[in-house]
């Protein structure tokens, strides 16, 4: 009986890993191949390939909490949004030809994160910062000015490869052709 549970329960991972995504990074190279256009590129379902945590000071008054919480940090209320790895985002819009604003929450289109090819990584698209100073990025999101650590630097958009990937090809042969 418990080799019979046993077998069961490695099917059951088997045909569950099998129907997951397998995620690959998404990059310039692989926009340049197909040639997507804006439209195309928003048909693509993206994911993350980390965490990324946004911070920035809370002034009574002049915040709404968005989807993250408040918190205490050294003395100083933080207002923190954290989205997960993992999480699908889909582009809203390009504002140039290698920037991607993806979104990765439903509601509030100006709830974005811009994304661009880092040369440095293989040309992947990764978290765009206005400025990097200290070791932190600084980011617009829903219209306000938000701080990142470094470690969010190395977020990746990720891309369901087998999905998008699919190629069709027609064949035929040529029978020849001789002189009449």
């Amino acid at each position: 009986m418990k080799i019979l549970i046993g077998n069961t329960l490695l099917l059951a991972i088997l045909f569950l890993s099998a129907c997951s995504p397998k995620l690959s990074p998404f990059s310039q190279r692989l926009v340049d191949q197909n040639g997507w256009s804006e439209d195309e590129l928003q048909q693509i379902q993206f994911y993350l390939s980390d965490d990324i945590v946004l911070k920035r000071d809370f002034t009574r008054g002049s915040s709404e909490i968005v989807s993250g919480e408040i918190k205490m940090v050294n003395g100083r209320e933080v207002e923190q949004v954290r989205i997960a790895k993992g999480t699908p985002g889909v582009l809203l819009f390009q504002p140039k030809s290698n920037r991607m604003a993806v979104s990765f929450e439903s509601g509030k289109d100006s709830r974005y994160l811009m994304f661009g090819p880092n040369p440095k990584r293989g040309k992947n698209y990764v978290l765009l910062a206005s400025d990097w100073k200290n070791r932190q990025g600084k980011v617009k999101y829903d219209g306000k000015t938000y701080y990142t650590s470094s470690d969010s630097a190395l977020s990746t958009l990720m891309v369901d490869l087998k999905k998008s990937g699919r190629t069709s090809v027609k064949s035929r042969s040529a029978k020849g052709r001789k002189i009449k």
